[in-house]
This record gives C-alpha cells, sequence and structure tokens, in this order.
C-alpha cells in the first residue's frame, strides 16, 4: 500500500515541521458485538481531532490512518473530498496554517492479526474482548494521527462501547450518559497510547509511597484477565512484584511514576510478551497461567512485569527520537528487568536466566547475517518491525551490564536520574544519555560507544596456561578473537576464575582476578604463581559479552566434572560456552548431549534445567549427522524416560522432565507410556496431569499417529476454551499425513481468515522433526509463495510464515542453493523479507556445518 512504510527522513521531515499540541480521540466500539456487517472487514467508528502547529504557514504534510474508508476530513474548519486526499494509508494536507485543528471520521477495521484494534470472540462462552496494540506503527489503523515517535502530545480518549462492558485507557475512566470517557495523558508517542475493552475480569489494589520531602504518591493499581481464566488468575503475585518494582524503581530513580494509575491487562492472542503503554500495560495472557509450572515460569513474568515498569522512565517519559535509538528504551529496560528482579523479589538467582537464556539470544542474533549495531541503521518502518530482536534487548542489556562494571553502579544510576530529569517527555539520542554518563561517571564514553554500541559482532575469549616446571602458573592470558566479517576486538572488564578439583569431587574456584581485556592478548599478571587450574572460567560472574571459550584442560575437566562445579552461575556459563562451540561446530552434537544426559539431572537451577533441554532438543535436530539421528534420539528420550522417574515425587524438576519425555519420545514404549498416562493406567509418583500437561503429551502421540482426529476432538471436550482450541489447531496439524499438511499449508498460506495465533498454531505444527519426507515437498511451495504472502498479509502474519514455514528441516546442500536461489533471482524484494530469508539461511548452513562435525567424531 502506498505510503504505509514511514521512512526515517519522511519522519524527520515532519517533525522539523510540526509541533502537536493534542489529540482528541472518539471511537464507537458498540459494533464490536453482534452479526458481521457483510462481506467486508468488521468495522468502527474514529473520530480524530488534532490541533498542531506549522513552523512553515502555507507548507504541506500528511496524517497517517489505515482505515477501510474515511467519511469526512476537515483541516482548519475547510471539508476535504477524502477520496482525494485519503490514499488507503495516507491523508494529504495542504496549505497548513501556523496553527492548525485537523478532523477524520474514519471507519477503521477490527483487527485479526494483533495489530492494531484486536478483536477476539472467546469460544467458551462467546464473549467479545477487545484490546490494542501498536508498536512501532499501527495506531493509524485505530486514529489518524502523526505516526512518529518524536511527535509527542497530550491524548483524551472517550470510547462507546457495548452494555455491560469496561473499558481501560493510558488515563482514569469514568462512564457518564453510556461514554467512556478518559483523563487526559501527559505528552506520550502514538505507538504507546491504549484501549482494551470487554466483560475482563477485573482486580484492584493500590499502591503508596512517602518521600523524603513528606509527600505521598499513591497508585490504583488494577490486573485483568479474560472471564474464563479468572479462577487460575494469581493477581496477588502480580501486585506483589508490582509493588517490589515500584519500591526499587522509586529508591533508584529519583523521579516519581508519573503516568497516574498502573493497570495490567492479560489479553488474548498477543504478538508479544507485553507491551509498555503507559498506566495501561497488556501482556500475553499465557503469563496466567492454566496448570503447574515451574518456578522459572513465575520468574520469567516477573521479568516482565519489571522490564514493563522499566519502560515508563526508559521509553514512555523519555523515548528515542527515532527507531534508530530503540535500544534507548529496550536495552535499558532488560537489563532493568534483571537489576530489578535480583534487588527487589523472591527471584535472587535473576542473572543466572539473564546468562543462560537472554545472552542465548543475542549470541544467535549477533551471528547472523543480519546482525547490527545496538544503534542500529533504521531506514523504515519494516526495519523497525524486525529490529525488536536479539540485538536490541539482550545484547544490549548485557553491554550495559558490562558499563556498569566500567563506570560503577552508583555513576550509573546517577545518569539515568539526570536522563530522567532532563529529558522528561522528550525525545533524545544516543549522544544524550553518553552526555549525563559522562558527567557522572567521569569517563570518556566515546571510544566505549563506538566499540560496544556503534559495531556489530560478538568476540570470543580464550585462555592460554603455561606452566612452569614446578607445575604452577607461569603466564595466564587471555586472547581475543572476532570473525572475518565484524573483526572488531573490544574492551572487556571480566573476571578469571580458577578452579581445581577438590578431594571430594566437587569443581572449586580458588582463585578470582578482574582485569580488563584489550586487544589480541591479554596477559593476566595477577594469576602469575597460582596453582595449576583444572578449569579457566575467563567470564566469571559473567561481567562482559562475549563467547567463553576453553583451554583443552578446562574442555576435558567440563566432560568428566561439569556437575560438580559448585557455583551455580559459574555452572551456567558453562553450559552456555558448550552450547556456542556445538553451534559453532567446535564441539560435536553428541558429545553435548552426552553432557546434557550425564549432568542434566544434577542440576539445581531449574531455568538452567529447561534451558538445557531446548539445546539438547535442538542438538539432536540440527546437528548431529543425519546417520545417527534416530539413535540420538531414541538416548535423549530414554534419558529423559530415567530422569523422569529419578526426579523428587511432585517436584518442579518433574514435571521438567515429563514435558521433556514427551517433546523427545520416539519409541512405541515411549507412546505407550504417554497414552497410559493420559488414560490413568499408569503413574508417575508425584505427577500430576492438569489440562496443559496432557496437551503436552498429545502431541507426540498426534504427530506420530498413535491418536486420531476424534481423540483430539475429545480432548477439546474436556477443555472447550480458548487455549484447547489453539492446542488442538497445533496436535490436528502435527499428523503425520499429506491430506492434513495440504490443509495445514492452505489455511495459512493461501488463505487469511485464520488469526494470528491460529496461524502460529498451525505452523508450529506443520513442522515436525519426525515428518521431514512427508513435509519436503512444501520447501519448492516455500520459495514460489513468500513474496506473495509478503505482499499480500500483515507483516505480523508474514514473519510468522516466512519464518515459520522456511524449510529448516530439509537439510542439505540442494536447500541452501534453493534459497541461495531465491536470493539471487529475487535481488528487489523487500529487505524486510530478505532479511529473514538470510538468518534462516545462516541457521541452515550452521546447521549443515554442525552435522559435519558431529559426522567427523566418527572418523
Amino acid at each position: 500500500m502506498p505510503g504505509e512504510n514511514l521512512s526515517r527522513d519522511e519522519a524527520r521531515e515532519r517533525a522539523a515541521l510540526l509541533s502537536v499540541d493534542g489529540y482528541e480521540v472518539s471511537l464507537d466500539l458498540r459494533s464490536a458485538v453482534g452479526e458481521d456487517q457483510g462481506d467486508g472487514p468488521r468495522t468502527f467508528r474514529s473520530v480524530t481531532t488534532v490541533r498542531f502547529r506549522c513552523n512553515e504557514p502555507g507548507a504541506s504534510t500528511f496524517a497517517d490512518l489505515i482505515a477501510p474508508s474515511v467519511t469526512a476530513v476537515s483541516l482548519n474548519g475547510r471539508d476535504l473530498d477524502p477520496g482525494e486526499v485519503f490514499d488507503g494509508s495516507r491523508i494529504t494536507l495542504e496549505d497548513l496554517a501556523a496553527d492548525n485543528e485537523l478532523v477524520v471520521d474514519a471507519q477503521c477495521a477490527y483487527s485479526r492479526t494483533g495489530e492494531g484494534l484486536h478483536r477476539f470472540v472467546d469460544p467458551e462462552d462467546g464473549e467479545v474482548y477487545l484490546y490494542t496494540q501498536y508498536e512501532p506503527a499501527d495506531s493509524r489503523r485505530v486514529f489518524a494521527n502523526f505516526e512518529q515517535p518524536d511527535l509527542k502530545a497530550p491524548y483524551r480518549f472517550e470510547v462507546r462501547a457495548p452494555e455491560g462492558w469496561t473499558v481501560w485507557s493510558n488515563g482514569a475512566g469514568e462512564q457518564t450518559d453510556g461514554v467512556w470517557r478518559f483523563a487526559e495523558t501527559k505528552p506520550i508517542s502514538t505507538y504507546i497510547t491504549c484501549v482494551v475493552a470487554g466483560p475482563y475480569h477485573y482486580v484492584t489494589d493500590s499502591y503508596a509511597r512517602t518521600f523524603a520531602d513528606g509527600t505521598t504518591l499513591e497508585i490504583p493499581l488494577g490486573a485483568l484477565c479474560r472471564k474464563g481464566l479468572a479462577p487460575h488468575f494469581d493477581a496477588d503475585d502480580v501486585f506483589l512484584v508490582t509493588k517490589q518494582g515500584l519500591d526499587f524503581f522509586h529508591d533508584h530513580f529519583d523521579f516519581p511514576y508519573p503516568f497516574g494509575k498502573y493497570d495490567q491487562a492479560f489479553v488474548p492472542e498477543y504478538n508479544l510478551g507485553a507491551m509498555e503503554n503507559p498506566g495501561l500495560v497488556t501482556f500475553r495472557e499465557e503469563f496466567i497461567f492454566r496448570g503447574k509450572v515451574t518456578q522459572a515460569s513465575y520468574e520469567g513474568r516477573a521479568n516482565v512485569i519489571l522490564h514493563e515498569m522499566a519502560h515508563m522512565w526508559f521509553g514512555d517519559l523519555v523515548t528515542m527520537e527515532w527507531w534508530d535509538d530503540l535500544w534507548l528504551k529496550e536495552s535499558f529496560a532488560d537489563f532493568m528487568g534483571a537489576f530489578s528482579l535480583v534487588g527487589a523479589t523472591r527471584f535472587v538467582n535473576g542473572w543466572i536466566t539473564f546468562a543462560n537464556r537472554r545472552k542465548a539470544w543475542a549470541y544467535r542474533a549477533d551471528q547472523l547475517p543480519s546482525t547490527h549495531p545496538i544503534t542500529a541503521d533504521i531506514r523504515d518502518l519494516q526495519d523497525a518491525k524486525l529490529n525488536f530482536d536479539g540485538i536490541t534487548y539482550a545484547k544490549g542489556a548485557s553491554v550495559l551490564k558490562q558499563l556498569v562494571a566500567y563506570v560503577g553502579e552508583e555513576a550509573f544510576l546517577e545518569g539515568a536520574r539526570r536522563y530522567f530529569k532532563r529529558h522528561a517527555y522528550g525525545n533524545t539520542r544516543l549522544g544524550d544519555l553518553l552526555s549525563v554518563l559522562e558527567e557522572t561517571g567521569g569517563r570518556d564514553m566515546s571510544t566505549w560507544s563506538r566499540s560496544w554500541l556503534q559495531t556489530a559482532g560478538v568476540n570470543a575469549l580464550t585462555p592460554q596456561v603455561l606452566l612452569d616446571a614446578d607445575g604452577r602458573v607461569e603466564e595466564l592470558a587471555v586472547v581475543q578473537e572476532a570473525a572475518e566479517s565484524h573483526p572488531e576486538l573490544r574492551p572487556h572488564r571480566v573476571a578469571v576464575g580458577l578452579y581445581r578439583v577438590t578431594d571430594g569431587g566437587t569443581l572449586e574456584r580458588y582463585a578470582r582476578v578482574e582485569t580488563d581485556v584489550d586487544g589480541a592478548r591479554t596477559i593476566v599478571a595477577d594469576l602469575a604463581g597460582a596453582e595449576a587450574p583444572d578449569l579457566v572460567l575467563v567470564n566469571y560472574d559473567d561481567l562482559t559479552y562475549c563467547k567463553i571459550r576453553f583451554d583443552e584442560t578446562s574442555l576435558a575437566t567440563l566432560r568428566e566434572h561439569l556437575g560438580a562445579v559448585t557455583d551455580p552461575l559459574a555452572r551456567a556459563l558453562c553450559w552456555s560456552a558448550l552450547w556456542n562451540m556445538t553451534r559453532d561446530a567446535l564441539l560435536p552434537a553428541r558429545d553435548f548431549v552426552d553432557m546434557v544426559l550425564r549432568f542434566g539431572g544434577r542440576e539445581s537451577e531449574i531455568g538452567v534445567v529447561q534451558m538445557l533441554h531446548a539445546w539438547a532438543e535442538s542438538a539432536v535436530t540440527h546437528y548431529t549427522a543425519s546417520a545417527r539421528r534416530e539413535t540420538a534420539a531414541a538416548l535423549l528420550a530414554e534419558g529423559a524416560r530415567r530422569e523422569l522417574y529419578a526426579a523428587v515425587p511432585g517436584g518442579e524438576h518433574q514435571l521438567a522432565w515429563a514435558r521433556f519425555f514427551a517433546r523427545t519420545a520416539t519409541t512405541e514404549a515411549d507412546f505407550a507410556l504417554l497414552g497410559d498416562l493420559l488414560a490413568g493406567t499408569a503413574t508417575v509418583e508425584g505427577l500430576e496431569l492438569d489440562q496443559e500437561l496432557r496437551w503436552v503429551f498429545l502431541e507426540p502421540l498426534a504427530a506420530h499417529g498413535v491418536v486420531d482426529e476424534k481423540a483430539l476432538a475429545e480432548e477439546l471436550a474436556r477443555d472447550d476454551t480458548a487455549s484447547g482450541k489453539r492446542h488442538q489447531v497445533r496436535c490436528l496439524a502435527a499428523r503425520p499425513s499429506e491430506a492434513v499438511k495440504a490443509q495445514a499449508w492452505a489455511q495459512v498460506v493461501e488463505s487469511d481468515a485464520l488469526s494470528n495465533a491460529m496461524v502460529e498454531a498451525t505452523i508450529a505444527g506443520f513442522s515436525q522433526g519426525s515428518q521431514r519426507e512427508l513435509i519436503a515437498p512444501y520447501a519448492g511451495k516455500y520459495f514460489a509463495a513468500i513474496e506473495r504472502v509478503w505482499a499480500e498479509r500483515s507483516i505480523q502474519i508474514g514473519m510468522h510464515v516466512v519464518q515459520g514455514l522456511f524449510p529448516s528441516l530439509q537439510q542439505s546442500q540442494e536447500t541452501l542453493d534453493a534459497t541461495d536461489a531465491w536470493l539471487d533471482a529475487h535481488k528487489e524484494a523487500a529487505p524486510a523479507l530478505r532479511r529473514l530469508v538470510l538468518e534462516s539461511r545462516d541457521d541452515l548452513a550452521r546447521a549443515l556445518r554442525g552435522q559435519a562435525c558431529d559426522e567427523a567424531a566418527d572418523q
């Protein structure tokens, strides 16, 4: 659609021309219920009044709106012909005055893709639920505006809704005469405005904070979800973490929460984890747990709550000028999420999860051909959409952790405090942050910024140990390497830990030195004369962002004693390093899987256990030589089954191993056990089969043809809910049948009838590691379809299809060649589409290298 993909240059030109004084937005959502309106999309009325100033009277610009139709447009009292000024995504505005008023009356469409105003019908009770999701630029699907982050303004919303509904927005609201009217917001960007409406279950609480000057801040708290999830909603724990976070950020930021109330809405069919709309944060409803989960799930939810809360300051109060500096909010929120998690909640081992899970996301993203500096070059909105990635979030947060080690925690926090006060309700660039950090840290930030923020790639740090004649350390050095494509060597503040195997069999640290690593080789002089180590860990405490490598002695020690490392963070770092070596074809996949099977059952940290499960499954699926894959899969399932029975009955480790066993089940005996557990004819002491675990057990049975459509329909009858329907759709698409795969493909690729959640579920079921031959014919169909899909569907659905249906299980040179042929023939395709294909190609090439490494272990 012309004009839908706003460019950075267009945004800068418009920002130089305009200043926005305020919006009044009136939405009539009564059309959300009742019969469909006909052949076209279901629509609602949206009337927007925008008051803005123009620095050059007589100039022209445009407003943004994506809508099926526009009823009326007036500019400064002058009626404009919608047919002439509206092209489907933009409204042309000519001959602007110094002070302007634009009024747009439009029919906007409800969304089925999670972009704009999403409409969900609950299959359990037929109730309709609405919510908005905009980032980076979908508020224009709901009301006319200037859709860019640096044209901030206050907003007043009013909403007409069906009888019996409640409506929420960023400000506090009241209903009078059938209309919900909301308090004017502070100046905020378009993408963080929000409306949630429907018969939601709503719970309230409050927070109060008395400051040193005697003033008291009171914040009304609310939490909401669908009525069907109310029995499972542990709002007390949500409020506990919320209050702990508010205390923590008030302690450290010295800037009172500025947006009045604090509601948190858990909504259906949500594309993201959460969104930081001030006063009305939205979350995916999967954070409400219908069955038993491990503490890692509660920790993950708490981290997201705190991440979004940090955005109230980093992102909402102070916002990046354009998406180039997206990291200014996301990296800080990701770091602050972990920082506050450890400092304020019961999840004191949050940095272990950060090192093991978040950094794995960053390491993968930073080795893709699409890697980019943390401060990225974002040319347009499609670029922006794809840059919500592991670089912007997890690498950025890792680099901030390194920055804290570099300038000191208090200097870092004082810089944040000055940043908030100096730029409150405004927009910033990189230089604005660096200037306050130079003030508070007393260091020149330019060199650090160039190395860490403005270059791409991840370094590898490897220890080199030379021993003297007495067997003591003569010299210990750290060798730094970089990929040829991104050769930057960076300054690293690291702690180096030396370990030895004790008489009791544990692997204990006996020396630690903190030092600066710079250049290709750095001698750690303070470790000269130390006893010879069995293991050298070059990033002890996880201070820097790097791939850890091992010398031969250290690697040999880990092969035999990894489970004996007593410090859980150090152990997690070793696991992460070994996984990176597997992905980099430096360690055969069989060796990694073997260590998981030997040591995974001894791992105390449940989040690490679950990460090991995911890595081991990936090692078998993608990095194991094809001739060994079936054997490796059987060994993995056998090990999972063994640990399931060995785990403490009723404990979270038992639950994790049960889920892993289901995912890895390969033999008739495996399937028989899963079936008997579902039927109740077999039990594992302490293991309770709640509804969520039943669906986990059913998917492999469906994928291997053990259960049929009738059995899945019967299970849905037990769980006739929105969650149950998603599980059933995934299981149906997983069945090993040509007709099933053809139907699933058609539903996703040839039709747009499915919602975003059902598209995701269907794709997840379609691609099964045990069905490589069955789905092989779809590799060619994929390359024939993706450019059309990208052009015709929303970017969110396009991303699901392009990433989810790439033939990643067709692991051969032929598939790699087919991918290259598509890229060569489509050099003019949308850059965002090419990026997704390039990333998938890189994953495939990496898998082939890993398989070659595993195969070479036989020789």
